[in-house]
């Protein structure tokens, strides 16, 4: 935990990133953009808001609490995002045995903040990475939770469930697209296409696809999108976007340093 806690130190520190007047994108669900926005203005850059996705809780908190307390004795538990651990202290202590695993370094960082030490992480953040890791190697007639929201993460009960896994999926929180009004539709419709767009998530990048008018979507390809995973690269260019750089990771720092050296 030593080495993974200095690691998450080096990339919260990284270094200012100099975007000379850039305009930003940011996509982040409702309320979760706080911080990119600080750095992108930091930067000297120009944050534009965008949401993509609004988290809200599970239809009964009950049920939920019930999931996640059986979930904790299980033998893994892969929590796939920070908003999943967030939500989930809120319904129950996280007094485990089993495995923890984090899809990310926010992740990671979410749990150590709530006091589980030993949480396994990938080098490579995304689904891909989580399922080479080696706590997930012989996972056959093991339990394994998914503690997130529905939808998202598909590869990851696919893939588990074809090692011989028995995967059970907690939803502690749902999605659902953002509100979108005109006020988002005018300043995309005049985005200089030097502009970046930063994305790490394949259904916020759909719901904004598929929310904009066609004057702000043919606009907003223009743009060069800064993805998080090759993966989300693959749909970033099935959307429409021509120019399209992969980050890191979905880390604000990550996803800055990528915008560095564009056009």
């Amino acid at each position: 935990m030593d080495r993974q806690g200095t690691d998450m130190r080096r990339s919260a520190g990284a270094g200012r990133t100099d975007l000379h007047g850039r305009c930003v994108v940011i996509t982040r669900p409702v309320g979760c953009a706080g911080a990119l926005v600080r750095s992108v203005r930091a930067g000297g850059g120009v944050p534009i808001v965008l949401p993509g996705l609004a988290l809200r809780a599970a239809p009964d908190a009950d049920v939920a609490r019930a999931a996640l307390l059986a979930a904790l004795g299980d033998d893994c538990v892969l929590f796939t995002s920070p908003a999943a651990v967030h939500v989930a202290v809120r319904l129950a202590p996280l007094r485990t045995h089993a495995n923890i695993l984090a899809v990310g370094q926010g992740t990671a960082r979410a749990l150590v903040r709530h006091g589980l030490r030993e949480v396994l992480l990938p080098a490579r953040q995304d689904s891909e990475g989580v399922l080479g890791l080696p706590a997930l190697a012989e996972v056959r007639d093991r339990r394994v939770a998914l503690v997130g929201a529905a939808g998202g993460r598909g590869l990851l009960q696919a893939e588990l469930a074809g090692r011989g896994a028995l995967v059970r999926q907690v939803h502690v929180y749902r999605r659902v697209p953002a509100r979108l009004d005109r006020r988002h539709f005018d300043v995309l419709s005049r985005l200089p296409r030097s502009a970046c767009v930063l994305l790490s998530s394949a259904e916020a990048l759909h719901n904004l696809r598929g929310q904009l008018p066609a004057p702000a979507l043919a606009r907003w390809l223009t743009a060069t999108a800064v993805v998080s995973s090759e993966r989300l690269a693959a749909v970033a260019r099935e959307a429409g976007f021509a120019r399209v750089r992969v980050a890191a990771s979905a880390l604000p720092a990550d996803l800055l340093a990528g915008v560095q050296g564009l056009a």
